[in-house]
């Protein structure tokens, strides 16, 4: 974090003390309450990491904090993608089928044992790597394009490309001698790429995919806050029709977010693929979930025109932190399922006060 950046948030709370001293007891009633509700999040997962970690100790060990930094490292682009969607109003519910088919077309073209192709040799992992990121670039580009210019909502268009994606998927798995078995047996150069060490940390191993996370991070940073469209983007999220009249190209915009996004979904895809280890038709179901669970929990806001970047790796992390702890407490997947869909709904709720209040 810079010293402009701490000086800032020095500044912020500083101005909020200064403030809550000249209150009367009524008022200072409800900044506090303001201030925890609109902090709530933030405040139960803390809360669930203390019980947690009294609980089961091996929580807090080094090991454990890897493996949540690993967890949060390969999310990271699925998530980096569908928060520009998001501050453009929208969302993408097709990014965890496209990381499927990245993860699917890339798989293809690495096997070295049982290949879905008969004699296609593994290729250099630049090539299918572009080729998935050209399909997905695809898909993104009618989502984005079917969005700006029939001005469909992105739910209806994303919805309608998921089931797409998914049918081409199947369809492609059935290709060849495959019969739509699961993907294994990659290159040794595919897996070393993503999984190989990186260094070691008390005898836990960060892999490469660690670095690229960071990489990507550093990367949309300087998209959303140092190009000329990251402003366009955040213009059109604020209020299109006012970013129409200060002369943003909106559709342009639009569909830039949306391949960008795309692109990053292949990413994922590509780690997915050698992280597992395998690839199959449910390869990336439900990965869109957490991305916009975690969006909305680092302040990305469905109303539009905000989110950070920090924010997002901030979501990501917390996610990662929750879903690790509710294993380590050995929870039944079918109870994670309905503690996921109650932190989006908790977080969405939350998003929505902050904007009626400030409107």
């Amino acid at each position: 974090m810079s010293e402009s950046t701490k000086a800032k948030k020095r500044n912020r709370i500083q101005i909020w003390l200064d403030n809550y001293k000249q209150m009367n007891q009524k008022d200072k009633r409800r900044a506090i309450s303001s201030l925890l509700l609109n902090n709530a999040m933030y405040i139960i997962i803390l809360i669930a990491v203390i019980v947690i970690a009294i609980q089961e100790p091996k929580y807090v060990s080094v090991r454990s904090l890897v493996n949540i930094i690993n967890l949060t490292a390969a999310k990271l682009p699925i998530a980096l993608g569908i928060g520009g969607c998001i501050v453009l109003t929208g969302t993408d519910i097709s990014a965890g089928r496209m990381v499927g088919l990245a993860a699917v077309i890339i798989a293809s073209m690495s096997i070295t044992d049982n290949r879905i192709f008969p004699g296609l040799e593994p290729l250099p992992i630049i090539v299918p790597l572009l080729a998935a990121m050209a399909v997905c670039a695809l898909i993104g580009f009618i989502n984005g394009f079917s969005v700006a210019k029939f001005k469909l909502h992105p739910f209806i268009v994303t919805l309608a490309t998921q089931l797409i994606t998914y049918g081409i998927i199947l369809i492609y798995l059935k290709l060849g001698t495959n019969n739509g078995q699961t993907l294994s047996g990659f290159d040794p150069t595919y897996r070393n790429i993503i999984n190989g060490t990186m260094f070691t940390i008390g005898g836990a191993i960060v892999p490469f995919y660690v670095l690229y996370a960071i990489v990507l991070v550093v990367l949309m940073w300087v998209i959303w806050n140092k190009t000329t469209f990251g402003k366009n983007m955040f213009a059109v999220g604020s209020n299109e029709e006012a970013a129409t009249v200060s002369g943003v190209n909106v559709s342009r915009t639009i569909i830039m977010v949306f391949v960008l996004a795309a692109i990053m979904y292949s990413l994922t895809g590509f780690i997915d693929g050698a992280r597992i280890a395998s690839v199959n038709a449910n390869t990336g179901f439900n990965y869109e979930c957490d991305a916009i669970a975690a969006c909305v929990i680092g302040g990305v806001s469905f109303v539009g025109g905000t989110g950070r970047i920090s924010g997002i790796v901030i979501g990501v992390l917390l996610l990662q932190i929750i879903f690790t702890g509710l294993s380590y407490m050995a929870v039944d997947q079918n109870y994670i399922y309905v503690i996921k869909g109650i932190i989006i709904l908790v977080a969405c709720a939350i998003d929505m006060r902050k904007y009626l209040t400030k409107k």
